[in-house]
């Protein structure tokens, strides 16, 4: 007997074979399946059924009318002796052992396929505040919410983490961050990561600068990569946080908190002007007296140039008058 099932089996598996035993996709991903038959089951009914045995699979689609409701399953002739089969859009609902089967009196010819489903592994999770960095809100303690999603996955889990100087632990699980000045005591970062059955990965880190603590009025700067931010103590200009240089650990730009000093209008009139900086930065009494000490150096060496001169003339004069009492003498 049990011979004759393996004869039974093997001849069955000559009639009717598929290009896949088993096979794995991610959700929202497709099944393509090519099978071959022998060319005497051309005319015969051909369906695509889902369930552990044979006899009691539910049959999804067939090659003379389609029963899937979802329009998801597709089976079809190719050509002579040649069936495709295909299902789209799956989901994690769509894994377990599926049935390709002729339409046999007596006994179908049937061949199985084991499907498994997998989650889509996730992306490295983007930070994107929902509102704008560069209108200042947060200097004036308006919350602000920043939302953590990968560009891919499915089925994610999402957990936000707050790093001080002191210690580090799991601040909530969700996909938005809300700050808001009632949570905000000091100093920190914030970061979140995105995971599910496949992989897990972390974003980048979000910097709070706590410039005023309160539960009501507060002041604090939030500065994230590639992300414009609001200098609060400037009150005038944005800027944009840039990649740090790179180092074992992530470092993030931070914001100086010391608020009282403020440089001084361009248009105060100084009470001295005589004391005041010139055009170049030096006082104008270090000028005068620079270019004074100039001009007394080239008076002085004029005089020493116009002795030196008067001097040589004296003794060429000298020395002609000897030489003409000289020459008397000797006449």
């Amino acid at each position: 007997m049990r011979m004759l099932y393996l004869i039974l089996l093997f001849t069955e598996s000559l009639q009717l074979q598929c290009d896949k035993k088993h096979i794995t996709q991610h959700v929202g991903g497709e099944i393509n399946l090519i099978c071959y038959y022998d060319h005497r089951f051309r005319y015969s009914k051909k369906y695509w059924c889902k369930g552990n045995s044979g006899n009691t699979c539910t049959i999804l689609v067939d090659t003379n009318s389609k029963t899937d409701a979802t329009h998801r399953s597709f089976i079809a002739e190719e050509g002579r002796g040649l069936l495709r089969v295909k299902v789209k859009d799956l989901t994690l609902d769509d894994g377990g052992v599926y049935w390709v089967a002729i339409d046999k009196m007596y006994a179908d010819v049937m061949t199985s396929v084991n499907v498994v489903i997998t989650e889509v592994p996730v992306s490295k999770p983007m930070l994107r505040p929902l509102s704008s960095l560069e209108d200042g809100s947060t200097c004036r303690g308006n919350p602000l919410t920043v939302r953590c999603g990968p560009t891919e996955g499915t089925g994610v889990d999402y957990a936000w983490y707050q790093r001080t100087q002191h210690n580090q632990f799991v601040l909530q699980y969700s996909s938005d961050l809300y700050l808001k000045c009632d949570m905000l005591r000091e100093d920190g970062d914030y970061y979140c990561t995105a995971s599910n059955g496949m992989s897990s990965q972390q974003s980048d880190v979000l910097s709070v600068k706590v410039l005023m603590p309160a539960e009501r009025g507060c002041k604090y700067v939030v500065t994230l990569l590639g992300q414009p931010f609001y200098d609060c103590e400037d009150k005038t200009s944005t800027a944009t946080a840039k990649p740090a240089p790179p180092t074992s650990r992530q470092v993030t730009m931070t914001v100086h908190s010391d608020t009282t000093k403020r440089s001084l209008p361009i248009n105060q009139t100084d009470p001295h002007p005589f004391l005041s900086r010139a055009w170049t930065g030096v006082p104008c009494w270090y000028t005068l007296l620079r270019w004074g000490s100039f001009v007394s150096l080239l008076i002085v060496l004029c005089v020493i140039v116009k002795c030196t001169k008067g001097r040589r003339k004296r003794a060429k004069r000298k020395r002609r008058a000897c030489t003409r009492v000289t020459a008397q003498l000797a006449n």
